[in-house]
């Protein structure tokens, strides 16, 4: 079973216990209710037919349509989805919103082709899964190695082969797209600031200046970019950043605008002011306050665990503690807020793209990132509020707040037949 599979069915199993869900929900909600797996062709550039395997899972719609991201990378497998798609389902439950959860993705290395092979993977992709998508069934978005172009394309190719009159219509079959294509204003920094809206709140409840404060980001990518940005906005010092080249470290603070022109360019932090970085293991053992995980699963493990100097873990990523390492910051007193609150902000945005296709309308940017405001911080302290009263993890909160929203609906409507 792959690991973070393994995390989130145990984070799930545990939460059941301790919020006494019923049997009958806990037993719908283990397994996905689809598992879709499609093998289709694309012809290269050069002429040669290659063979590509793609996913999509989903996991439950009792309160709306499935809502999850699409992934582009070599290590996509089945199992991983599987436990992404329940996180999903987590977390629309969690932030209130009208959604149900899915994951997808194809497994290969985007990097490796050209845009026009992308495109055409992707579009190929759109058409293998058929009617298994659409606006009010199973609405995708993007996720690693995934983009507004890939969602643009996503779009036209579902819409160009609906045969439906109402094609217009049809613009909310994803979320995530380039506002000149019915995206919205407000999405491409949306789940990086719902990250630091909630560390806000954090800090706020602490009577600590978040001015002061210094960060370490992992990945900086969509997430860690945009966290970092708002970041710099409000005062704080960034000393480290990492992604796959390495570590970099400055205690004097990494200039953020300068390292985000700068990963445009070259990819990478490698170079960047010729600094010299670190390895990764030693990015866990820098001192800071708050480390925000922005990159892959299971990032922190036992022994990165025991190496934090931080007093606040910021879950960017989809399950980047395992469950070992949770136990381990818990015993050393480091908060963490879990990723099914700290990274929902993607997700909130993408119900508010969807709304503004449904209506044909178009919202202000400022008005997105309110909204984004009043969503997040409400659910923040929902889950605060229950860690409190129940003496357990916020972790443990999120996800019992959650099953319980999903229960009190399975109650209200029964089970068919």
């Amino acid at each position: 079973m792959d690991k973070l599979l393994k995390n989130v069915i145990h984070s799930f199993n545990e939460a059941c216990k301790k919020a006494q869900l019923s049997k009958r929900i806990q037993t719908i909600l283990e397994q996905p209710k689809n598992e879709l797996i499609v093998n289709f062709p694309v012809k290269m550039d050069n002429g040669e037919m290659k063979l590509f395997k793609g996913y999509r899972i989903q996991h439950n719609n009792i309160l709306g349509p499935y809502k999850g991201g699409f992934r582009f990378h070599h290590q996509v497998n089945l199992d991983e989805v599987k436990g992404l798609a329940m996180l999903m389902t987590l977390k629309c439950s969690l932030v209130g919103l009208p959604f149900g959860g899915a994951k997808g993705g194809v497994k290969f290395t985007p990097n490796d082709f050209s845009n026009d092979e992308l495109e055409r993977i992707t579009r190929r992709f759109i058409h293998a899964l058929g009617n298994n998508i659409g606006p009010n069934f199973d609405i995708p978005a993007p996720d690693m190695g995934t983009n507004a172009q890939t969602m643009n394309w996503m779009m036209d190719t579902f819409i160009n082969t609906s045969g439906s009159i109402d094609r217009q219509c049809l613009k909310g079959v994803v979320t995530g797209k380039s506002v000149t294509v019915g995206g919205t204003k407000g999405r491409a920094q949306a789940t990086g600031f719902g990250v630091v809206m909630c560390i806000e709140e954090w800090m706020k409840q602490n009577n600590i200046d978040i001015s002061t404060q210094t960060f370490a980001i992992q990945g900086f990518g969509n997430v860690g970019s945009w966290a970092a940005k708002r970041l710099d906005s409000l005062g704080a010092k960034i000393v480290a950043v990492n992604d796959c080249a390495g570590t970099l470290h400055m205690k004097d603070g990494i200039p953020v605008t300068q390292l985000t022109e700068y990963i445009k360019e070259h990819g990478t932090i490698e170079g960047f002011m010729n600094q010299t970085l670190l390895s990764r293991d030693d990015f866990f053992s820098i001192e800071a306050d708050v480390m925000i995980p922005a990159a892959l699963e299971n990032q922190i493990c036992e022994v990165e665990a025991n190496e934090l100097k931080v007093k606040l873990v910021a879950e960017g990523a989809n399950g980047p503690v395992n469950n070992a390492a949770d136990l381990i910051l818990k015993e050393r007193g480091i908060d963490v807020i879990p990723d099914v609150l700290a990274n929902s902000g993607g997700v909130i945005v993408s119900y508010f793209e969807w709304l503004q296709n449904h209506s044909n309308d178009y919202w202000h940017e400022q008005h997105v990132l309110e909204k984004l405001h009043d969503k997040i911080t409400h659910a923040y302290h929902e889950v605060y509020d229950l860690s409190i009263s129940m003496d357990i993890s916020k972790r443990e909160a999120a996800f019992i707040k959650a099953l319980k929203n999903i229960e009190d609906v399975y109650i209200e409507r029964g089970i068919f037949p």
